[in-house]
């Protein structure tokens, strides 16, 4: 009986001894191996698709650049499931794709190979709860192969944290947008559907609240961030308040590109994914020149600037080019794949309007771009860009919105026929805004504000 007792107290205590020595022995070879000292402290990014090249990366490299600053003796780790791409490749796309030199000698990548486990592909039904079950394993690969002293979510898979805390690891999260919330499930009629997402959301609220560090991009993520936790009643009791980190935007080169003398080109920057909702712009395209064919001989262009990170996405270009040459304005649209940083800054420099198109955009990082670049946004009538970014400036207006295509196509016509004068009033102001209130810095102090640090001690 009492060898019995013993060997169930000497177990569970044995089996610890065993994982920590393995743990152990995982950070101690990652260190050795990038000629760190044995106390050096790690940090881990989870962030699956680091390569690719949208705002939200821009977020996760800005955070590591500023670490790699501030705190020199801290190792930043990123879990990705890029791993047909090296680490020497994946900085030289940092620094052509958003102007950031990392130093590799504090960074290090742990590749997962089962990033399949979260492509939304991979669930055909039941999506949101597949994708986030799916991230349970993945971080459970990550977890094998590298246990951290501190941890970050910065893509959005919460579910990945009370995982995480197993491991005795504090972690934070950085939310670009919620997988759920109250006003998303306001909008479902079925009551199988109702009863699905409450359940979801109820699991959610709970990851969320695991975490010690908790970050927003925007005032209209932070409002749906604050009905989650509170769902269904849990009240605030326990929990750390998000705070509103506006991503990272490099607008001191955009800043300096010329106002006047922009050319009748229409430009668009975002991944292309199905929320973003190219097809709208190239309709709307559609509608403004059937409406005002004198922008057709003027010689109007609308260039799509986009990453495409994979099979799924450069599949929605071909329909989006078919759809360009259903309606008949192929010749007027271009396409600008994976374009890097320097080819970027050159189509804003010739841009008169930019648009984003994507109901309920979290922040809009491309909006703040359009604006320090001097073009004059038209963005989606939600979200951060409705909220935050396109706002007034003392007083004035610093842009457009729109809803449909046809609204979208109204917005183009009235910007691309402004008076000189206005115009550049127009853009004057939507660049000191965007300079004054999401620059680097600002970013920056935000992120150290957040209590980040207190993870790693």
């Amino acid at each position: 009986m009492f060898a019995a007792i013993l060997l169930l107290v000497l177990l569970p205590l044995l089996a610890y001894l065993y994982v920590h020595s393995r743990f152990a022995s995982q950070r101690a070879a990652i260190l050795q191996s990038l000629s760190l000292p044995p106390s050096t402290k790690i940090l881990a990014f989870f962030h699956p698709y680091c390569n690719a090249g949208g705002g939200g990366e821009r977020v996760l490299w800005a955070a590591i650049a500023y670490i790699q600053r501030t705190r020199p003796g801290l190792l930043s780790v990123v879990y990705t499931g890029d791993v047909d791409a090296t680490k020497s490749e994946i900085l030289k796309k940092v620094e052509s794709r958003f102007s950031i030199t990392l130093a590799p000698e504090t960074l290090h990548f742990v590749f997962l190979k089962r990033r399949v486990l979260i492509e939304d592909a991979t669930y055909p039904h039941f999506t949101l709860i597949g994708q986030s079950m799916g991230s349970v394993g993945l971080v459970l690969e990550a977890m094998s192969l590298l246990v951290p002293h501190a941890y970050i979510d910065t893509m959005g898979y919460a579910f990945t944290l009370p995982v995480v805390r197993l491991f005795g690891v504090p972690v934070g999260a950085y939310v670009h947008y919620p997988t759920v919330s109250p006003p998303m499930i306001s909008r479902v009629q079925s009551t199988p559907k109702l009863i699905y997402y409450h359940a979801f959301m109820l699991l959610y609220a709970l990851a969320l609240r695991r975490a010690r560090v908790l970050m927003v991009n925007s005032t209209w993520t932070k409002k749906h961030v604050d009905a989650v936790l509170a769902y269904p009643g849990f009240g605030r009791w326990g929990i750390v308040r998000p705070l509103v980190v506006y991503p990272s935007c490099d607008n001191r080169e955009m800043a300096r590109l010329p106002l006047e003398g922009r050319e009748r080109v229409v430009i668009s920057i975002a991944q292309f994914r199905p929320e973003k909702d190219h097809a709208k712009q190239i309709r709307a395209l559609h509608e403004l020149l059937a409406e005002h064919p004198e922008h057709a001989e003027q010689g109007i262009k609308l260039v799509l600037i986009g990453g495409c990170r994979n099979a799924a996405d450069e599949a929605r270009v071909e329909v989006l080019r078919a759809l360009a040459r259903e309606l008949s304005v192929d010749k007027y649209v271009q396409f600008e794949l994976n374009a890097p940083y320097p080819d970027m800054l050159a189509w804003l420099r010739r841009a008169s309007v930019g648009l984003n198109t994507m109901l309920d955009e979290h922040f809009g990082i491309n909006v703040v771009e359009f604006m320090a670049a001097g073009v004059i946004p038209i963005a989606h009538a939600s979200g951060g860009p409705l909220e935050d970014i396109v706002v007034p400036f003392q007083g004035e207006i610093t842009g457009y919105h729109a809803i449909t295509a046809t609204e979208f196509a109204s917005q183009i016509h009235a910007a691309l026929t402004l008076s000189s004068e206005e115009d550049l009033a127009i853009r004057q102001r939507a660049r000191a805004w965007a300079v004054q209130r999401f620059s680097e810095a600002e970013f920056e102090a935000a992120w150290e504000g957040s209590g980040w640090s207190k993870l790693v001690g």
